[in-house]
């Protein structure tokens, strides 16, 4: 009989632990390792858009399109009534 109790209880411990107690930890790991990796690559991210942004300071967009395209005359412009 004490034999038998302790097969039980040894049976027991191999199935919670191969069951549960490893699975638990290997997809905590992995999902450790997931998050780690999203925040290296939002952090090389977030690099890239502060060097683009620092570009963008240092030489800022010229406006050509203002510059060649000429204001409409006054006289060019045609009153109108709103007809209900």
């Amino acid at each position: 009989m004490k034999y038998v109790l302790y097969f039980l209880l040894i049976w027991f411990l191999y199935q919670f632990i191969f069951k549960l107690v490893i699975p638990v930890y290997s997809a905590s790991r992995k999902i450790k390792k997931g998050f780690s990796e999203m925040q290296e690559k939002m952090s090389f991210d977030r690099a890239q858009d502060e060097q683009y942004q620092q570009q963008q300071k240092a030489y800022p967009p010229t406006d050509d399109n203002t510059k060649t395209s000429p204001k409409p005359a006054a006289s060019d412009y045609i009153d109108f009534e709103e007809v209900k």
